[in-house]
């Protein structure tokens, strides 16, 4: 009944900037840890940028300094400001959430992804 809905994908030249939001909905306690996912093609999913409930982060070293992930816990939100884009940023993003629902242990949910493509 949880579902993970992303929007703010698209087409940015080199140096552009995006900002991807995901918005969790249903059958929700609480969420946990948020994520921002990519995969580019003939790559493995990877790891971009993650969020605690209490706001620690984490990312990648190939975004350091160039994205931020943040949450709006009363919107149940997580988003990801991506600046001076490079073409090897080029992936399907996906969201994933840690997420509470009625249950003792929590289950990972995944957004259906969107496309970032950067190039001129």
């Amino acid at each position: 009944q949880v579902q993970l809905v992303e929007s703010g994908g698209g087409l940015v030249q080199p140096g552009g900037s995006l900002r991807l939001s995901c918005a969790a909905s249903g059958s929700i306690f609480s969420i946990n840890a948020m994520g921002w996912y990519r995969q580019a093609p003939g790559k493995e999913r990877e790891l971009v940028a993650a969020i605690t409930s209490g706001g620690s982060t984490n990312y990648a070293d190939s975004v350091k300094g160039r994205f931020t992930i943040s949450r709006d816990n009363a919107k149940n939100t997580v988003y990801l400001q991506m600046n001076s884009l490079k073409p090897e940023d080029t992936a399907v993003y996906y969201c994933n959430a840690d997420i509470y629902s009625g249950s003792y242990y929590p289950s990972d949910y995944w957004g259906q992804g969107t496309q970032v493509t950067v190039s001129s």
